[in-house]
């Protein structure tokens, strides 16, 4: 697995990506909550402790969960019961306190992995009259093909892999531009204001003050 460590201390964080690279598993280490929000993309499962550099690792694990379901293993000197019940309030999928045993820990690890092993993706999505080929990254409305730019296209698989469900603003960010919280808004706009344009045949239905939903177009 990809693991990522989000550790302030540099010793643990170093024990740590020892332990995982003797267990096979590749490691990339982190000392900042805005790191873990860039690279868990990139992961299959986080561990995270709850003193970083740059803030409380709750608020991490917080705004990482509006964007993505990524394994998240708290790793923390915090034994705590309220500590304890928040983090897994927010969505974290286990809690270790320090000092960890190396053994459990990897048994965690491959417990979580089992419990979250992803589901197959669809390779083409219909809604409506409109053909979304996301392998080949084709898009077509009946006989006729439909032009998008790279980003259009992306903003457009997020949607139609949950189609009928509602996907937040912020996830969009992240998938599409790589960051929930960077200041895209305008092209994001932009963005989706030419995918509807372009795509009459199908509904973008805002869900104020959360995100999108793509769906089949009410027959008028």
């Amino acid at each position: 697995m990809r693991v990522l460590v989000a550790e302030d201390d540099a010793s643990v964080s170093a024990a740590l990506a020892a332990v995982l690279g003797r267990a096979d598993h590749a490691c990339q280490q982190v000392a900042r909550g805005g790191d873990v929000l860039l690279k868990h993309r990139d992961v299959d499962l986080v561990l995270l402790d709850l003193g970083l550099e740059d803030m409380d690792g709750l608020e991490v694990l917080r705004r990482l969960r509006q964007v993505s379901q990524v394994p998240v293993i708290v790793v923390t000197a915090r034994g705590d019961e309220r500590s304890t019940v928040r983090a897994l309030g927010l969505g974290a999928d286990d809690y270790l306190v320090k000092p960890v045993r190396m053994h459990e820990l990897l048994a965690r690890i491959d417990a979580v992995a089992r419990r979250r092993a992803p589901t197959a993706e669809p390779e083409v999505v219909h809604v409506g009259e409109a053909r979304i080929e996301l392998l080949s990254r084709r898009v077509a409305v009946g006989d006729d093909e439909v032009s998008l730019t790279p980003t259009e296209f992306e903003l457009l698989a997020v949607l139609a892999k949950r189609v009928g469900r509602a996907v937040s603003r912020q996830e969009l960010l992240d998938q599409v531009w790589g960051d929930a919280y960077a200041a895209t808004s305008r092209s994001f706009d932009v963005h989706l204001a030419q995918l509807r344009q372009k795509l009459p045949a199908v509904a973008i239905t805002t869900i104020r003050g959360f995100g999108y939903r793509l769906e089949t177009k009410p027959a008028r």
